[in-house]
């Protein structure tokens, strides 16, 4: 190849046909190079570069720093600066009453921000000691400690160590989640870099001090100061500065109220790596003693309580996502809040339990009582229940009929009725002939109410139902006319309130209303819905009546109040609802395990309890108390027959004989025969409370908490 190359080299430029010059004395023959290896392109004469991997890692690495610079510029241009000072907070929820105060707190207990430069020596000490020995010298992280956790958690078979500092912590607490992966990791790695540019070592352990958990669900220095030992961080000993420092590696574990041993025995450690790292002497870690706890006195929020628990998903749907302290305000009124917890423990019962809800007509909740006693069972009677209303139900079937035309005026059969194989009856027997529909309203008629909804047609009554909010099932039989469908005391006293209000339906809330919850358009295809003027004059006429001269007696006030008892088969259920003086209220009384409450009835405790309620509420003497009414008998019932008879005598009523001499009413239309005959026929026999058992059997399934 080598002679090939020099022969080409002695030929004649092309082109030329002069002579060729002479040849050049002959000299040394020339010595050819050593062939070279193949190169990557497999040309042997191509000479192969020499890697220079000096420079190449210099290159990396000015690359690696180049790249490190950018992400933590890109850090500090993106992260929000504003999160980065300010120190972290873990999610808590704080609900106030209409008027500002603090009723209840779901969540943390945070306390105050912390000034490290203005704590003792002795407590920054403690921490730094226990948790980052180097603190004052590093740039974010310790290698060296990173490197003895490594070698720890290697070679030993207890428990692992970690590296992290102070400022890696504050930067996960603020930024990041609890997961440990590598890129969480190294995320903590770059903020803490970022951290240490933009903040001094005081301001950092400041926000470190503010917000660590110390168990208890405590967050804070201050929090668990106040927590632990009744003190301020500033008054902490060194005895006390070393416990809660010790607290900081595991503080649901270490917690001193569940496990003060171990708290003890972690601060032993704690003073012992305060004279390792210089910053306490043998003789004065001599003098330190085990932390005597001292909690704290003042009385802290309740974490619950029946308001607050109904109220709470709205409270998280409104504030939304809680990542931070949040507060929210509710309509509960404490004043009113207070009387309703003093009327129900002045009802003096004792396992029978008791519900009351207060509204104002247009649906803010003001005040809940869902038991007796919420520590001894947080389920919410008056929410979470569904019960029998008893005749309180009848606010549909009259309502129905006021829809349908006829007036508190119109007649109706207070008589014995039969129905297929049911016969529904007043309470013991009492009918008073031809009545008033305020009348019988008034006394709570079974017999005229079971015929009112059977001429109204049962439909009609379940879309009054469904009009006003009530969202249970209710069965399509004439029973429902006595309330044997089961429904919550929240729905029912809303029913009630669009009666106070002047429309339907009033949904009830226990958050202060915002514009923004919905749109015009929203309001204006679900907004509420005005009664007729005549249907609610007459409305509120019924429902008066029942106060001033009928079953409600017991619940008269000094004004005008409206209203209505019921109570359900045997005394299981009993209930008043009514409104006044811009509040609506509900009560009931019964038993979780659904069992008879003998004598009980809703004209008596719950209308009782009802007035006790609003005259403490309202700041208003109660009426002369009348004479002890059982809820549903004919009450002045001489007086009516009296009239009656004296109608008769002027010739004013017809009446027809029977064989036996007796006077029975006028019988009903055909039309209203067909639609007796067409009913259902329902199980039982009623009386003035609801359903009679049957050989054994309700009409109604059982209905237990």
């Amino acid at each position: 190849m080598l002679q090939g190359w020099l022969g080409s080299r002695r030929t004649a430029p092309a082109g030329g046909g002069g002579a060729v010059p002479p040849a050049s004395p002959p000299g040394p023959p020339p010595v050819s190079p050593p062939p070279l290896p193949d190169d990557e392109t497999g040309d042997p004469q191509r000479p192969r570069r020499r890697i220079n991997w000096w420079r190449w890692t210099m290159r990396a690495l000015g690359a690696f720093i180049i790249l490190f610079i950018l992400t933590v510029a890109w850090l500090a241009f993106t992260a929000p600066l504003s999160k980065s000072l300010e120190p972290p907070a873990p999610p808590s929820i704080t609900l106030l009453a209409a008027d500002g105060t603090p009723i209840a707190r779901r969540g943390a207990i945070i306390g105050d921000p912390i000034d490290a430069t203005k704590l003792p020596a002795h407590v920054a000490d403690a921490f730094i000691a226990i948790e980052d020995r180097r603190f004052a010298s590093h740039w974010g992280i310790d290698p060296r400690g990173i490197l003895r956790a490594l070698v720890h958690n290697i070679s030993s078979d207890g428990g692992s160590q970690g590296g992290s500092t102070i400022t890696q912590q504050l930067a996960k607490n603020a930024f990041l989640t609890s997961k440990r992966t590598a890129g969480r990791k190294f995320q903590e790695v770059l903020i803490a870099f970022w951290l240490e540019a933009w903040l001094s070592k005081q301001e950092i352990l400041s926000r470190y001090l503010s917000y660590v958990y110390f168990g208890d669900n405590v967050y804070g220095l201050r929090a668990a100061a106040r927590h632990y030992f009744s003190c301020e961080p500033e008054e902490l000993t060194v005895s006390q500065a070393s416990m809660l420092a010790g607290l900081v590696q595991a503080p649901s574990r270490l917690a001193p109220t569940g496990n003060l041993a171990g708290a003890r025995a972690r601060q032993k450690l704690v003073v012992g790596a305060m004279v390792d790292a210089g910053m306490l002497t043998k003789a004065e870690a001599s003098r330190v003693r085990p932390a005597v706890l001292k909690p704290y006195k003042v009385k802290q929020l309740p974490n619950g309580g029946y308001f607050a628990d109904w109220v709470l998903p709205q409270a998280r749907d409104r504030a939304g996502e809680i990542a931070t302290q949040q507060t929210v305000r509710t309509t509960l009124e404490t004043k009113a809040q207070r009387a309703a917890e003093r009327a129900v423990k002045a009802a003096g019962l004792k396992k029978t339990q008791i519900a009351l809800v207060a509204m104002r007509p247009d649906g803010r909740v003001i005040a809940m009582v869902g038991g007796n006693s919420y520590s001894g069972s947080a389920f919410n009677r008056a929410t979470q229940a569904r019960r029998q209303p008893g005749s309180t139900f009848k606010l549909f079937v009259y309502l129905a009929a006021l829809r349908a035309g006829m007036t508190p005026d119109t007649m109706v059969e207070d008589t014995p009725l039969k129905i297929g194989d049911w016969s529904p009856a007043n309470s013991g027997g009492r009918y008073s002939g031809s009545i008033t529909l305020q009348q019988a309203f008034a006394k709570s008629s079974n017999v005229a109410a079971v015929r009112i909804a059977q001429r109204v047609g049962i439909p009609n009554v379940i879309k009054a139902a469904r009009d006003l909010g009530i969202s249970t099932p209710i069965a399509d039989e004439a029973s429902i006319a006595l309330g044997t469908s089961t429904v919550s005391l929240l729905e029912l006293t809303s029913a009630y309130a669009s009666v106070a209000e002047g429309s339907y339906p009033v949904r009830p809330r226990g958050l202060a209303a915002e514009d923004e919850d919905q749109d015009w358009l929203g309001r204006t295809l679900s907004g509420p819905s005005d009664y007729p003027d005549r249907t609610l004059g007459d409305m509120r006429q019924l429902l008066s009546s029942v106060v001033t001269s009928g079953t409600g007696r017991g619940a008269a006030l000094s004004i005008p109040a409206f209203g209505k008892s019921g109570t359900s088969q045997d005394g299981r259920d009993a209930l008043f609802i009514g409104y006044s003086g811009g509040l609506v209220v509900g009560v009931w009384i019964g038993n979780d395990d659904n069992s008879p409450i003998p004598g009980l009835s809703g004209g008596g405790t719950p209308a009782r309890v009802w007035r006790d309620f609003m005259t403490r509420t309202l700041d208003i003497p109660a009426a002369a108390a009348p004479e002890p009414v059982v809820e549903e008998e004919a009450t002045d019932n001489g007086t009516i027959l009296d009239d009656i008879l004296d109608a008769i005598d002027r010739g004013e009523i017809e009446t027809q004989v029977a064989p036996d001499g007796r006077d029975v009413p006028p019988p009903l239309p055909p039309e209203d025969r067909r639609r007796e005959d067409a009913m259902p026929t329902p199980r039982g026999s009623f009386d003035d409370r609801g359903p009679r058992r049957s050989q054994g059997d309700d009409i109604r399934p059982d209905d237990r908490f």
